[in-house]
């Protein structure tokens, strides 16, 4: 395999990974040769499977140089996860990865949306055209070189709200495959932690038909992700969910439902590595997928 954009965040967490395994062999090209086009080409077309750690457009130029019907893709970027011919990369929610020739790395936000929303949605217990809202708290690696390098130089820099065109490039793919018919309001945020993400879908259960219950949310949920490793459905919730400033890596994906005393509100909560399922681990479980590997084979439990 070969790793397109290895020297940036997650690629290098990806080529961690792989370290050491014996049933995957790692194309590199040294520094002289990594930005040269002919060196790139040969190395894209000879692969087996190839993952893109690029920005978006040069996620598309490198697809646009492979030119066999052999090579496999999974693309980090935001630049094919609503594009037709491109399966998501989230296995969990029932998209065929194994069978795929080109996969779209899911985002770090929207994977743990996706994880809370979808299957309600696809339940019937949240209607498609009810508008929804997003609240999200990021480690600032999720930022790549540029801001960690701000955080990393700014040490009264604390807290990061952005988003405030409410165009950002992951309301596509949420809304997409959600299954909603209305974007969702998504206010992303960065706190002081080097990794981490704790993502969060407010409801009024009230106006929701039938005012589904606690019970009903979990059980929908617990029946979606029933036998998947990397993803747990908490009965019972803490009192707090913290990011910390010192995090070790981690895949798996964990989601929580509380609600009012009178169910008439809720909080739907997904804790996650931005770095893990996030990015890298969601990237390595695609590629074990495809390979025919063991699936949780260099993931972190």
């Amino acid at each position: 395999m070969f790793i397109d954009g290895a020297a940036g965040t997650t690629g290098l967490d990806i080529r961690e990974r792989l370290a050491g395994r014996s049933d995957v062999a790692v194309v590199a090209l040294d520094e002289a040769r990594r930005k040269d086009a002919g060196a790139r080409r040969e190395a894209l077309n000879d692969a087996d499977v190839v993952i893109l750690c690029l920005p978006d457009d040069a996620a598309r130029e490198a697809v646009a140089l492979i030119d066999n019907p052999r090579t496999r893709v999974i693309d980090a970027s935001s630049a094919h996860r609503v594009s037709e011919g491109w399966t998501y990369g989230f296995p969990e929610l029932g998209f065929d990865v194994a069978g795929a020739r080109r996969v779209s790395n899911p985002g770090c936000y929207p994977t743990g949306f996706l994880a809370l929303v979808a299957p309600l949605v696809r339940a019937g217990l949240i209607p498609a055209d009810r508008p929804l809202s997003v609240n999200a708290v990021s480690g600032y690696s999720g930022g790549g070189k540029a801001l960690i390098e701000r955080f990393e130089r700014e040490p009264d820099l604390a807290y990061r709200d952005y988003g405030f065109s409410l165009a950002h490039k992951h309301l596509p793919e949420m809304q997409l495959h959600a299954g909603l018919l209305h974007a969702p309001v998504f206010a992303p945020t960065v706190a002081r932690a080097c990794r981490g993400m704790i993502v969060e879908v407010p409801l009024h259960l009230a106006a929701l038909p039938g005012q589904p219950s606690r019970a009903a949310l979990l059980g929908a949920l617990a029946k979606a992700f029933d036998g998947q490793p990397l993803i747990g459905v908490h009965q019972d919730g803490p009192d707090e969910l913290l990011l910390a400033s010192d995090a070790t890596s981690n895949d798996r994906l964990e989601l929580y439902v509380f609600t009012s005393p009178n169910g008439a509100q809720a909080r739907l909560v997904a804790t996650l590595d931005n770095l893990g399922k996030g990015a890298g681990g969601a990237a390595v479980q695609n590629l074990n997928l495809l390979a025919g590997l063991d699936p949780l084979a260099g993931l972190r439990l």
